[in-house]
């Protein structure tokens, strides 16, 4: 007997749908896994011949042959054990499941039967909608995360008995109800806040324009001196997700298996802090079978990388592709993936290896030798891609012990959003453009006019600081989001001044 499960193969950050055919005949009693399964899924007959058992079914004594199609996709992982396990009891009984035609099935099955979570369920979900599947059978565990998918019911199930009876409509289940947009949130349960940071006026001003046209910003200053406390609140600021975002978050997360029953939909902007020692492999994505990195864990957030130089130069260098293209292709024998990266690279450095280069109260221990060599750790063509490079100097004592209450991030964050509203009417016609951050070269041309008095200014800095063509069109991304927190439609001087300012690095203060 033929039976037919349909279920569905994570390729990138997307499923695609596997059709499984399960077909018994006369022959050696065996079982035979074709369709180019990986070992996971080619060890899944002895998972699921011994959760059938103990399920108080039978499997077919038969010749067994399972067939994953596409058969030139390859199936990874052991989300195949639930709809082999339906297959083989509905071919040992020769029984017809009434659901099983409109119904897309996943999940690992325990030996006891138990139906473990599976990475991938929203992407899973997304796929059967668009295949036309009236519903999805998923672990219990998976199925808050698959209900913010509207247009398709979510059955969350226990263990391989109930999911039989559901599909052979002996049993009864209520579908899983999640309302994608009502999870929405600006805040995080464990929120951190601007009006927590004592003085760095300058650095504060810095983050707000950094985040009101979508910049990478580089802090840098003494040990101390709030580089990553201010960093840390840089999420709060950014305007809320809408859904979309939400949803291509979500599921770049449910592949990773991040998520779980408490964490099913990613509604806050994620931050990703990892640590210096992080391979290049961690970072942008790889290993044998391509999975998404840190700077794909970041997308649609903040990427922040605390004491940038002591990162492999290696590892840093890798990111250049997605800063500029906001999206990460990776190669490897088993094909070539690509994963969405459009993240806020915030970074934070000292300005040497002792950390008191500049310092008015502390003596810098290295020579100048030692300050080139520490500077150097980062590639010129790196720092071109951070629009803006500022200091954070040592906060005074009168700030600390000052009890006047800061800014808080609401207040900032409102600023943030009228900013980028007026981005989003000025980009509203021709390609989709997100921030000032991403405008091309023709639109530079257009929206970043400068009048006599700001070009001059502009052509000395130029000269003066020996800045790149790609520095020079920062500067005016830079300056043209100025102009637009302060509201102004036109480009002043004084904004193309500031954005020059922003340019630490090439100032050559510290060096």
């Amino acid at each position: 007997m033929l039976t037919r499960v349909f279920s569905a193969a994570i390729q990138g950050v997307e499923a695609l749908e596997v059709e499984i055919e399960v077909n018994t005949g006369p022959g050696e009693p065996k079982i035979i896994v074709v369709g180019l399964p990986d070992v996971a899924v080619k060890e899944s007959k002895d998972r699921v011949t011994t959760a059938i058992a103990n399920s108080g079914f039978r499997w077919p004594r038969e010749r067994t042959t399972i067939n994953l199609a596409p058969a030139d996709i390859k199936k990874e992982g052991p989300s195949f054990d639930l709809p082999i396990a339906i297959g083989m009891i509905a071919s040992a009984q020769s029984a017809s499941l009434p659901r099983l035609e409109r119904c897309l099935v996943a999940g690992e099955l325990a030996l006891t039967g138990e139906i473990r979570p599976v990475k991938g369920a929203l992407p899973i979900a997304i796929e059967a909608r668009e295949r036309g599947k009236k519903a999805v059978v998923l672990p219990i565990a998976n199925a808050a995360e698959a209900a913010i998918v509207e247009g398709i019911d979510v059955y969350g199930v226990a263990n391989l008995r109930e999911a039989y009876e559901f599909l052979a409509k002996q049993t009864e289940l209520s579908p899983v109800i999640g309302n994608a947009a009502d999870r929405l949130s600006v805040h995080s349960p464990d929120e951190v806040d601007f009006a927590e940071v004592k003085g760095q006026q300058l650095v504060k001003r810095a983050v707000e324009v950094a985040v009101a046209g979508g910049h990478n910003i580089l802090l840098i200053g003494p040990p101390g001196s709030g580089k990553s406390m201010l960093a840390k609140r840089i999420a709060t600021v950014i305007p809320p997700m809408d859904l979309e975002e939400a949803i291509e978050t979500t599921k770049i997360h449910s592949i990773c298996g991040l998520l779980d029953e408490k964490n099913a939909f990613v509604s806050v902007r994620p931050f990703r802090s990892p640590h210096h020692t992080i391979s290049d492999i961690g970072l942008l994505g790889g290993s044998t079978n391509p999975t998404p990195g840190e700077v794909s864990l970041a997308h649609n957030g903040v990427l922040f990388l605390d004491e940038l130089p002591e990162f492999k130069r290696s590892t840093l260098e890798v990111m250049r592709q997605p800063l500029e293209d906001g999206k990460v292709t990776i190669s490897r024998a088993a094909g070539t993936m690509t994963f969405p990266s459009d993240f806020m690279l915030v970074a934070a450095m000292n300005p040497c290896a002792c950390g008191y280069f500049g310092d008015p109260k502390r003596e810098c221990r290295c020579s100048q030798a030692q300050i080139e060599r520490y500077r150097a750790r980062i590639s010129g063509p790196l720092l071109d891609r951070i629009d803006i490079h500022v200091e954070a100097p040592a906060v005074e004592y009168r700030d600390l012990s000052s009890r006047e209450s800061a800014e808080s991030s609401a207040a900032i964050r409102e600023r943030v959003v009228a900013a980028r509203e007026q981005q989003a009417s000025r980009f509203s016609k021709g390609r989709k453009t997100a921030c000032n951050a991403r405008m091309s070269h023709s639109q530079i041309k257009k929206f970043c006019e400068l009048d006599a008095t700001g070009q001059e200014l502009l052509r000395h800095a130029m000269e003066d600081l020996q800045l790149s063509a790609r520095a020079y069109d920062r500067i005016l991304k830079v300056a043209r989001t100025i102009a637009d927190l302060a509201g102004s439609e036109k480009i002043q001087p004084g904004h193309v001044g500031e954005a020059i300012q922003y340019r630490t690095l090439d100032r050559r203060l510290w060096s």
